[in-house]
């Protein structure tokens, strides 16, 4: 039974950090384009993003379909889940442009080259619908956790 709750309050937290994270990169984003931002603040947002997204990922997958929640009868069949993995696909598609061109900044900055951020305004506007995207996920699954129906 702790392991249950473990997993579970393990991905609520990371929830919480991918929340924050992925704002505060948007918010070092919009600054960046504006001319008065580091790029190392966005890499170090990116960089807990990404730690984040991968915590909910791993205990997300194990607490669905490993036998520690309801099982994956349950959530195949369960509406808000498909849902909340439709939000999913929609922040992982929305990340692949933010995170080729911060790979590319990051190899730029490790060979001493220059960066090119033009497109640190698209990319604030995008992490911030992440974050929008990742508070309905959030409602999606308390939801879930509260047996919302829809019959």
């Amino acid at each position: 039974m702790l392991i249950h709750w473990f997993l579970a309050a393990l991905h609520l937290l990371a929830f919480a950090l991918g929340f924050w994270a992925v704002l505060t990169r948007g918010a070092a984003f919009r600054q960046l384009a504006a001319g008065a931002g580091e790029v190392g603040r966005v890499l170090l947002a990116d960089n807990l993003w990404g730690m984040a997204a991968l915590v909910l990922l791993i205990t997300g997958g194990v607490r669905a379909f490993g036998g520690y929640e309801k099982g994956a009868d349950y959530y195949l069949h369960q509406p808000l889940f498909h849902v909340k993995m439709t939000l999913l696909v929609l922040i992982l598609l929305l990340e692949l442009a933010p995170m080729i061109a911060l790979i590319r900044w990051r190899m730029a900055r490790a060979g001493g080259a220059s960066i090119d951020s033009g497109r640190a305004g698209v990319f604030a506007r995008i992490s911030h619908a992440e974050a929008l995207l990742l508070v309905l996920m959030v409602m999606a699954a308390s939801g879930m956790a509260r047996g919302v129906t829809f019959s």
